[in-house]
């Protein structure tokens, strides 16, 4: 990954992965209960997105089975993966805690 921050869709995607292996469709479920029903991932946006984190080596196929005739694939972090999300989790941290600062150096200012 580079310095520039992750867009939402690969943060939500690789935070629903962080504590466990999922398929696709619990993936997409995670995804909207992460954001608060706020992102609702199409099918084909999903898979294009677990695609593209395939080639980027974020993400790997932890196993696949046959599930009522269909091939069923689960996804997990990879090791790049999890320093990637460590990554945007503390710059995104860092962020909202200046932005906490500055508001309270605002609001007090305000009030005087």
């Amino acid at each position: 990954m580079t310095d520039r921050a992750m867009q939402e869709p690969t943060l939500l995607l690789l935070t629903a992965l962080a504590d466990e292996p999922r398929h696709g469709y619990a993936i997409a479920r995670e995804v909207e209960t992460i954001s608060g029903g706020r992102v609702k991932m199409r099918t084909g946006t999903l898979y294009g997105a677990l695609e593209r984190l395939l080639q980027q080596g974020l993400i790997e196929v932890h196993k696949e089975e046959v599930v009522d005739s269909r091939l069923r694939r689960t996804y997990t972090l990879t090791s790049p993966g999890r320093e990637a999300l460590t990554t945007e989790a503390e710059r995104i941290a860092a962020t909202a805690r200046e932005a906490t600062r500055r508001l309270g150096v605002i609001g007090k200012a305000a009030t005087t």
